[in-house]
C-alpha cells in the first residue's frame, strides 16, 4: 500500500495559492482509481503536516517510508518543471521539514512541483506561496499535473474493473 500525501493549507482562502499546489495534484490524482493507494490532503496547516502524515502513516501500517509519497510546491524549481526524488532534506520547506521531523527520517519519496517565477526567486517567500497562481502560470500548472498524474499512473497499479 502506498501513502500520497498532497501538501497545503486548509480552506478556500488557500485554495488556490502556490502552496497549495501538492494538494491540488492529489485532486488529480482521484480520478485514477489507483489501486492500494490511500490519497490524503492533510487539514493541518502547511507547517504542521507531519502531524498529518505521522498520524496516517501509521493508521494505514506502512511498512516503510518507501511508500510514502509527498507532493509539494518548491521555490527552487522552476514554475513548469518537476522532480521526483527520495532521501533529500527540506531545502528549507517547512511542510517537507515537519514531516522530516515527525518520522525521524528524510527517506520518502517527494514529488517537487517548481512555483518559482522567470523572473527569480522572490525576497518574501513566504507571502509569495501564500498568493494565487496568475492565470498565465495556472494553464503551465494544468500541463505539469497532467504529467505528474500520467508518471504516478505508470508507477502505480490501476484499480481492477468490476463488472
Amino acid at each position: 500500500m502506498h501513502l500520497i500525501a498532497g501538501l497545503g493549507n486548509p480552506g478556500k482562502k488557500y485554495e488556490k495559492t502556490r502552496h497549495n499546489i501538492g494538494s491540488r495534484a492529489v485532486s488529480e490524482l482521484e480520478s485514477l482509481n489507483l489501486e492500494n493507494v490511500i490519497l490524503a490532503k492533510p487539514t493541518t496547516f502547511m507547517n504542521e503536516s507531519g502531524k498529518a502524515v505521522k498520524s496516517l502513516y501509521s493508521k494505514y501500517k506502512l511498512q516503510n517510508t518507501k511508500y510514502l509519497i509527498i507532493v509539494h510546491d518548491d521555490i527552487d524549481l522552476p514554475l513548469g518543471e518537476f522532480k521526483i526524488q527520495k532521501g533529500r532534506g527540506s531545502a528549507g520547506h517547512k511542510g517537507v521539514q515537519s514531516i522530516i521531523d515527525a518520522l525521524g527520517t528524510k527517506d520518502f519519496n517527494r514529488i517537487r512541483i517548481g512555483i518559482c517565477p522567470p523572473s527569480g526567486k522572490p525576497k518574501d517567500v513566504e507571502k509569495f506561496v501564500l498568493q494565487n497562481f496568475t492565470k498565465s502560470e495556472e494553464k503551465i500548472l494544468k500541463q505539469i499535473i497532467l504529467l505528474i498524474v500520467e508518471k504516478v499512473r505508470v508507477v502505480l497499479p490501476p484499480s481492477k474493473h468490476k463488472a
